[in-house]
């Protein structure tokens, strides 16, 4: 699964990027190391313009949403605290996510993610430790994860008015290969650039189309590498948060090995 990630780019560096149209953000969210569900997030999206024809171009959005994704027929909100996250290998078929699949595909701009690795200790509590791994691209980009996302109607409120809609995603996960599949046994999945357009295209509806866009990374994209525990707790942030440390245990050698 993923449930953390970091996120520090500004929007103009995520303009150039994804080639954004326009920045739909009212306030720039602070850089934040460690994103959780519930948290507001930036999303890369392609929209058509307000009553614009079916075969219009769409324009490219950056915007700001809520991580947990909550479908258009759901009676309240609570249930995206359920849907961070979307396993790739049933996305055509779950009610939670079809209609998306469909039609509301985004990308979820990332510095990298965390996954925890089982150790062989046990802390004071009596409960196995887990060891933090930060995982990135080799290169220092950006990660794109590919997305889906859901505008909820607040029928408590008139549509004018302030939280008429919310606008909350999903991250699309799929099994881990090679050596992160030590880590954790799924991760993101990933959309590399010169697939950004035809992922985000809401003209392309065909499930069968949209799934040979989603390809697992390719052995050496990304690097891992174990981090603070200071992680594990939400509150705290920085970039002290994905600085390597020296593991503990096995831990130290699962990549190596």
């Amino acid at each position: 699964m993923c449930g953390r990630y970091a996120s520090s780019r500004k929007p103009e560096d995520l303009v150039e990027e994804f080639e954004v149209d326009r920045i739909a953000v009212d306030v720039a969210l602070p850089p934040d190391y460690n994103v959780a569900p519930t948290k507001e997030v930036y999303a890369v999206l392609d929209r058509l313009p307000k009553d614009a024809p079916d075969d219009a171009t769409p324009e490219r959005r950056l915007s700001v949403v809520r991580w947990g994704l909550v479908p258009s027929w759901a009676k309240d909100t609570s249930i995206g605290n359920r849907l961070i996250n979307a396993r790739v290998e049933t996305l055509a078929e779950k009610p939670a996510f079809k209609r998306a699949f469909a039609k509301r595909r985004c990308l979820l701009p990332a510095d990298g993610y965390f996954e925890w690795y089982p150790t062989q200790q046990v802390g004071k509590s009596g409960r196995q430790l887990k060891q933090p791994f930060f995982i990135k691209p080799a290169d220092g980009g950006v990660l794109a994860m590919a997305g889906l996302y859901e505008i909820w109607r607040n029928r408590e409120v008139g549509e004018d008015e302030p939280g008429a809609f919310l606008w909350t995603v999903t991250v699309i996960t799929t099994q881990a290969e090679d050596e992160l599949g030590r880590i954790h046994d799924r991760m993101p999945m990933l959309v590399e650039p010169d697939k950004y357009s035809a992922w985000l295209d809401p003209h392309t509806t065909d499930p069968d189309d949209l799934s040979r866009l989603l390809i697992p990374a390719a052995p050496g994209r990304l690097v891992a590498y174990p981090v603070s525990t200071d992680v594990n707790n939400v509150k705290n942030n920085g970039p002290q948060l994905v600085e390597p440390v020296e593991a503990e245990d096995e831990a130290a050698n699962l990549l190596s090995s």
